[in-house]
């Protein structure tokens, strides 16, 4: 789909959330991005078009404003404590707070639409971290032997909450880091933020 956000708008955007989160006008927990804007843009431009869903966890801001949110709408859902949970179903995007709870309705939603014939399908965002759970594996591994239109994107900030990832699992490589043997419908990018898990790195009191 056309992508009509440049990253530097992307950046301004947390920029100003952090900004309102600091001045105490965010009652609720935050999850910002950074460092993955031009990969997100290209996911964008390459794998999603109008029609189709995408999927997210507590961090799905730039999601939102790339599938065509107005950035007020998304700003109003945030200042209302909402920015772990973001849905805007009439434009297809759908967000959850818990570990891995988009994954089996993301495949829902693709298991629907290859039933009814639908040209549309399923972009599902994870972190690193999600990806290496039993539930990631299961919906993942279900999607490529069922040939369902999902497309599962896997994103790499190193850092379970914070903890390395990679030091929880004892791993060098996680499991869908390198593209030999990983399943075509799964998509992995690496990025680099410079905010913590939550919040803006400020200790707000309220």
């Amino acid at each position: 789909m056309r992508v009509r956000l440049t990253a530097s708008e992307l950046i301004a955007f947390e920029e100003d959330i952090a900004a309102r989160f600091n001045d105490r006008q965010i009652r609720a927990p935050i999850h910002l991005y950074y460092g993955c804007e031009n990969q997100m843009i290209e996911v964008f431009e390459k794998h999603v078009n109008p029609e189709d869903w995408v999927l997210c966890s507590w961090r799905s801001h730039y999601q939102c404003l790339l599938k065509g949110v107005p950035s007020e709408e998304v700003r109003t859902a945030i200042l209302e404590g909402k920015s772990i949970s973001l849905c805007f179903p009439e434009y297809r995007i759908l967000s959850s707070a818990i570990v891995g709870g988009v994954l089996p309705i993301a495949v829902g939603i693709a298991m629907g639409i290859k039933q009814d014939g639908g040209k549309n399908k399923v972009i599902c965002f994870m972190g690193e971290m999600t990806s290496e759970t039993g539930i990631a594996h299961e919906c993942i591994k279900y999607s490529t032997q069922h040939n369902l239109p999902i497309l599962f994107v896997v994103e790499d900030n190193e850092q379970s909450v914070c903890t390395p990832t990679r030091d929880v699992w004892n791993m060098t490589t996680l499991t869908y880091e390198h593209e030999s043997g990983r399943p075509s419908n799964v998509l992995y990018y690496h990025y680099k933020s410079k905010w913590p898990h939550a919040g803006s790195g400020v200790r707000i009191n309220f």
